[in-house]
């Protein structure tokens, strides 16, 4: 019913940038929330910022002053603008979207959606 496609992860060096995109597409009816986790190997998945419908912006300490993350609200699109790179940002980045969607016959309940995921390196 609803797609999450991330894209513009990559290979970059450290103190570089790089702009990650989400779209969503399919019946949706109401996006509430987006925002981007990260899984680096060997440890657990963590947060990294969100976005609230009335553009309220979270990050983890570990991002602040370095990425931005923001709407296309015509598009259902999430962006994260990451600059300043270092080593320890390198992990699968995976957006979501808190929201509602619909079909013919069925209206679901606020459900979390999530995209399969994009590889950023940060590596000289």
């Amino acid at each position: 019913q609803v797609q999450l496609v991330e894209s513009g992860g990559g290979l970059v060096q450290p103190g570089g940038s790089l702009r990650l995109s989400c779209a969503a597409s399919g019946n949706i009816r109401t996006i509430y929330a987006m925002g981007w986790h990260r899984q680096a190997p060997g440890k657990q998945r963590e947060l990294v910022a969100t976005i609230t419908s009335g553009d309220t912006t979270n990050y983890a300490d570990s991002v602040k002053g370095r990425f931005t993350i923001s709407r296309d609200y015509a598009k259902n699109t999430l962006y994260l603008q990451m600059s300043s790179l270092k080593p320890e940002d390198t992990a699968v980045y995976y957006c979501y979207a808190d929201l509602t969607y619909h079909s013919s016959t069925y209206d679901s309940p606020r459900v979390n959606s999530w995209g399969q995921g994009t590889q950023v390196t940060v590596s000289s």
